[in-house]
């Protein structure tokens, strides 16, 4: 199955170089962006969670993938019969 990414969110980044840079600074500011960092990381790990089929293995996703695209090939040919078959006149 293909999941369709939404915008990687890498908004925690720059969390990560605002810590490296504010070694120096007074203590409470890291433990702010210290802070803040644990719940971009949290909220990524909800984001994984929450991911459908998250919970198949790759095998799994490939047999779903393999399954899906057959069924689209099954409907395409289907809709080519059928839209050869039906004229529809239009009223002039």
């Amino acid at each position: 199955m293909e999941v369709e990414s939404t915008s990687d969110d890498f908004s925690w980044l720059p969390l990560i170089l605002d810590i490296i840079k504010c070694m120096d600074k007074d203590s409470t500011d890291v433990n702010q962006d210290l802070t803040k960092l644990k719940t971009k990381i949290q909220e990524t790990r909800e984001k994984i969670l929450a991911m459908p089929e998250i919970e198949s293995s790759p095998g799994e996703q490939q047999e779903q993938l393999r399954f899906m695209r057959e069924q689209v090939d099954t409907k395409t040919q289907l809709l080519k019969k059928y839209k050869g078959l039906c004229v529809f006149d239009s009223p002039k």
